[in-house]
């Protein structure tokens, strides 16, 4: 049995993407050849807290920093997997160098813009000192391998499917054509573009799901534009997300900065055309068969009225998204991920 650390949360309430990941491949990793140690600031997902050999740490208010860091020097794991960007992982990387650590780092590379002057060092750092790399789409492996990871796999994002699979029968022909967007309101999102389009399409209904900074400047431009056809959710579980989802007929993502979204894969698999960016290649969408790419706002906005305008394209396209979203299942996903964990230990302790 190899021990494996996550600075991720077991909590049930916590929907941020990595959490999420980490969440489903845990809950699907063997519990007699891998025990588990996460973090935990609520009620833990009911299916961790029911995992063999899976062992939560309490986040306190402060000190979890130095607290951490020493359990992970006392009792060193095998596999120290998916660190994100923060003080904690900071830390361990140079405790890891100077001491000389047998953890084996297994980074996950999800994040767009990487490399091009961002300052991502903790992110860049794991890249070149992880032992195993992992990207989630092809195009993040050729930057990962590009910026000097080691030993570079695919591992897609799994689709949950409690929540995301297609309506069970097709909306009515008269029912009102249903635009969604779903992320967080930032301004690389480009929310503000998805008002913009719903002015131009006043015959049917745009609905956001998401919260952020330009919340308040999408109701102001939504109300300056007079779209009356849009519609703020706020946050949606994903229970909700995938109601919303199988509701609308187009999810449009304008999003200028990504790494792979998980919400592309999870709009497929509800029956959703997709009408995203090209500039980061999403697996989850095949241009011109389950969606459309587009280079610029020109193009998303030319492709979305080609949508709006076409039953016959959509329900093509529709067809082809469910089919092309059945690839993308956890189970196969965590199967690859107990491999590479158990590789990365192996292989770590070798070099030593």
């Amino acid at each position: 049995m190899i021990t494996v650390f996550t600075p991720s949360f077991a909590d049930e309430s916590n929907t941020n993407a990595q959490n999420l990941t980490v969440k489903e491949v845990v809950a699907r990793l063997d519990p007699e050849r891998i025990r588990v140690i996460m973090l935990n600031d609520q009620e833990p997902d009911p299916r961790i807290a029911a995992r063999p050999n899976t062992i939560t740490i309490p986040w306190r208010k402060r000190g979890n920093t130095l607290r951490l860091l020493f359990r992970l020097i006392a009792r060193s794991p095998d596999v120290y997997f998916f660190p994100r960007e923060g003080p904690l992982d900071s830390a361990f990387l140079t405790v890891r160098a100077r001491l000389s650590l047998k953890t084996a780092l297994v980074t996950y590379v999800i994040s767009g813009g990487l490399g091009d002057g961002t300052d991502r060092e903790i992110l860049m750092r794991t890249i070149r000192e992880g032992d195993v790399i992992a990207s989630n789409s092809i195009h993040m492996a050729t930057t990962a391998e590009r910026l000097g990871g080691r030993d570079v796999h695919i591992v897609y994002d799994g689709i949950d499917r409690r929540y995301y699979y297609p309506p069970a029968q097709q909306r009515s022909a008269s029912a009102r054509l249903c635009v969604l967007f779903a992320g967080s309101f930032r301004p690389y999102k480009r929310a503000d573009l998805v008002i913009r389009e719903a002015a131009k399409h006043p015959d049917a209904d745009f609905r956001l799901a998401g919260v952020g900074e330009e919340e308040n400047a999408c109701r102001t431009l939504a109300n300056k534009l007079g779209a009356k056809n849009v519609a703020l959710l706020g946050h949606l579980n994903a229970n909700a997300l995938g109601e919303e989802m199988r509701k609308a007929d187009v999810f449009f993502f304008p999003s200028e900065i990504e790494g792979h979204p998980q919400v592309l894969g999870q709009a497929a698999a509800s029956g959703l055309v997709c009408v995203a960016r090209d500039s980061y290649h999403p697996d989850y969408v095949i241009d011109g068969t389950t969606g459309l790419l587009a280079a610029s706002d020109a193009d998303l906005s030319a492709a979305l009225s080609r949508l709006l305008s076409s039953a016959e394209l959509r329900s093509c396209m529709s067809q082809a998204a469910v089919k092309h979203a059945a690839k993308f299942e956890w189970d196969a996903v965590a199967k690859q991920w107990q491999e590479i964990l158990e590789s990365a230990a192996v292989k770590r302790a070798q070099r030593r």
